[in-house]
């Protein structure tokens, strides 16, 4: 087991078909003990409470706002004993075209990708550093980096590709401390958000972009999240690892 004795906390982890939902699991299946944080924390406590093993707890937590965040750290620490690693995955997509982005749009998308990514980590920073050890791991996006998605508009490209600067900024600020920064850019997933909203047109062309032909899973996310968590990848700060299936090679 790769995670065997350590702690995680994984931000937006609620959700049965997500992202964070199945790397809590696979982290959980590899030995960890799994702190789920979710803006609704009835669900983040159901999630815990289906992940194998024990030890794990669900906190309710609204990253993008600062005394929520700190307060999810402490109560983490607290029930977990310690915190080794940190999954930023909290965050919201709005599929709008660049002239139909209010202000309104703008702050809701930047503020729980990206201002939560930084009141997240920056809560448990002082914790990690004062351990001398951990690992964060950020969830970006492909349209970050090829400037658009399938549903995000402008303004979750820029979140996520200010997750990409912010996650290289940690990462060398940070390592002399023990910590490493890492982040994955996932591509066309099937997840909760995904499920339903595209027709079989929309489907084949998505696919037909795809080199592997088929559409990514939660658990291939998953993996990517256990290995820069774990001590295979103790070299690794200030990464973006790609999880696109091919879709984008650079």
């Amino acid at each position: 087991m790769l995670l065997k004795g350590k702690t995680a906390v994984i931000t937006g982890a609620a959700s049965p078909r997500g992202l964070g939902k199945a790397t809590a699991t696979l982290f959980a299946e590899h030995g960890a003990r799994v702190a789920i944080l979710d803006l609704d924390g009835e669900a983040a406590r159901a999630a815990a409470a289906d992940l194998p093993g024990e030890g794990h707890i669900g906190l309710a937590c609204d990253v993008t706002s600062k005394p929520q965040c700190e307060a999810a750290a402490k109560s983490a620490i607290d029930g977990l004993g310690q915190v080794d690693i940190l999954v930023n995955n909290a965050g919201i997509t709005q599929p709008l075209k660049l002239m139909q982005i209010e202000p309104e749009n703008y702050e809701a998308v930047t503020d729980v990708n990206l201002r939560g990514t930084l009141y997240m980590s920056q809560a448990l920073i002082p914790h990690m550093r004062a351990r001398n050890t951990g690992s964060i791991v950020n969830i970006s996006s492909v349209s970050a980096q090829r400037g658009g998605g399938i549903f995000g508009g402008p303004h979750y490209s820029a979140a996520k590709a200010g997750i990409l600067g912010l996650t290289k900024a940690m990462a060398r600020e940070l390592a002399p401390d023990g910590i490493r920064s890492n982040a994955i850019c996932p591509g066309f997933i099937a997840t909760d958000i995904t499920g339903g909203a595209l027709t079989d047109e929309m489907m084949e062309q998505i696919l037909s972009g795809i080199p592997m032909g088929r559409a990514g899973q939660a658990s291939d996310v998953a993996g990517c999240c256990l290995f820069l968590a774990s001590e295979l990848s103790a070299y690794v700060t200030g990464s973006e690892v790609d999880v696109n299936g091919g879709s984008l090679i650079h």
